[in-house]
């Protein structure tokens, strides 16, 4: 008598994490929380400034250039933070989506389909929207259909830590690894769209710069005295290319060890990210908030500039594309993978962090300058649409968080006495 076959098990999405998981998760987003309260006061002193009595002095300093001219390297203050202090923030990115590819969410496909597709939507939609507006407008600029892509779990992370500490572990593994190939789109989408005077002998150098980094790491090679001078080598290479410098952050944490080796206490991985992530959340992130966000708004009009199509796209993009494009992309992609929600959370949690993921300010920012460098008047009205659109999405998200913020708390407890 043939026996009919049991159906295939359902993968249930955002289930309890492993311990070891949540370690490094609480590991991974505590200097980020910080970095997220350190961004905010940074952006808020700058916008004060630079509409004060003293805002040209602002200008003066973040225009002031510093570096070896030798070497093209003599750039204002405001270009050093956006291409060496971001580099430092996408190395970090990297490293942390080298940990989800290799022993986090994204290294077991079941589970990876539906965070990806999440970040996939989140980025397609807002796109699509900021383009849809600036193509049929009258004085619309398409090309800042980048600006509402990207995703900032710091400013994220400093959010939560004020209405939403008891959300729960998966929930924010969620967030990162939304974030993180966020990041990894965004950072496509500048070497491509935003990238130019392209060089190919520089290219080719930090092509093989970071084939030497790479061998390097397979041959368990520790020492500083080789690493520094060949990262530093590779940013430069990378900037002369005409590829954006955070290229080679991000470049270099992808090619870092994550895994450690047998009797190995932590990886390379895990012991930079140790020492690199608190000057990437405590100072390079904030350093380049401050000199990024300083948006001159004396003399112009708010109601005018916020009316603008780059203003409307950039709003509309991050405020609705972001939470519709990830919730509609995870929804879509667990009722045909036949994924099934966590009985204790409910859609609503994923909307909630997908209203999270429309807070999009530090990379949207960078994106917001490499588009409209040359167009004063829009890159202040996209710089101050990226800023409007982060704090409303950061309130919508908070008011979703808060009506579940019971429940959550008594999840954490949950974990608490079953680890």
């Amino acid at each position: 008598m043939s026996r009919t076959p049991a159906p295939p098990s359902r993968t249930v999405l955002f289930g309890r994490l492993d311990l070891p998981e949540r370690q490094w998760l609480t590991r991974a987003l505590r200097d980020e929380t910080v970095g997220g309260v350190l961004l905010l006061v940074s952006a808020l002193v700058a916008l004060v400034w630079a509409n004060s009595p003293w805002g040209d002095t602002y200008q003066q300093i973040i225009n002031y250039k510093v570096g070896p001219a030798a070497l093209g390297l003599d750039l204002p203050l405001y270009k050093w933070a956006a291409d060496g202090l971001l580099a430092i923030f996408f190395y970090v990115a990297g490293v942390e989506l080298k940990h989800e590819l290799v022993l986090g969410t994204l290294s077991k496909p079941a589970q990876a389909m539906v965070p990806v597709a999440a970040a996939l939507g989140g980025m397609a939609l807002p796109a699509i929207l900021y383009a849809g507006v600036n193509l049929t407008a009258e004085g619309g600029q398409p090309v800042g259909w980048g600006i509402p892509m990207a995703t900032d779990i710091a400013f994220a992370l400093a959010v939560l830590a004020v209405v939403g500490r008891s959300l729960p572990a998966a929930l924010r593994a969620f967030l990162l690894t939304l974030a993180v190939v966020d990041d990894l789109g965004a950072i496509i989408v500048i070497a491509v769209f935003y990238s130019e005077d392209f060089h190919w002998w520089a290219f080719l150098g930090s092509i093989a710069c970071l084939a030497l980094f790479w061998w390097l790491q397979h041959k368990r090679v520790r020492s500083p005295w080789i690493y520094v001078p060949l990262v530093l080598g590779t940013w430069i290479l990378v900037h002369e290319s005409g590829i954006h410098a955070t290229i080679a952050g991000v470049a270099l944490g992808l090619l870092t060890r994550v895994k450690p080796d047998p009797g190995e206490k932590e990886a390379p991985g895990e012991r930079m990210e140790h020492l690199i992530r608190p000057l990437s959340a405590g100072f390079a992130v904030p350093a380049f908030a401050f000199f990024s966000a300083g948006v001159d708004l004396r003399g112009t009009g708010l109601i005018d500039t916020l009316s603008s199509p780059v203003s409307i796209g950039v709003i509309l993009g991050l405020v609705v594309g972001k939470p519709v494009g990830a919730l509609a992309a995870a929804w879509l992609t667990a009722r045909f993978t036949r994924a099934s929600l966590s009985p204790s959370l409910a859609w609503r949690d994923v909307a909630a962090v997908g209203m999270l993921a429309g807070i999009g300010f530090t990379v949207s920012l960078l994106i917001t300058e490499l588009a409209f460098e040359d167009d004063p008047t829009t890159l202040n009205a996209a710089k101050l649409s990226v800023l409007v659109a982060s704090v409303v999405a950061a309130l919508l998200a908070s008011l979703f968080l808060l009506t579940r913020n019971r429940h959550y708390a008594a999840l954490r407890d949950e974990e608490s006495v079953t680890d």
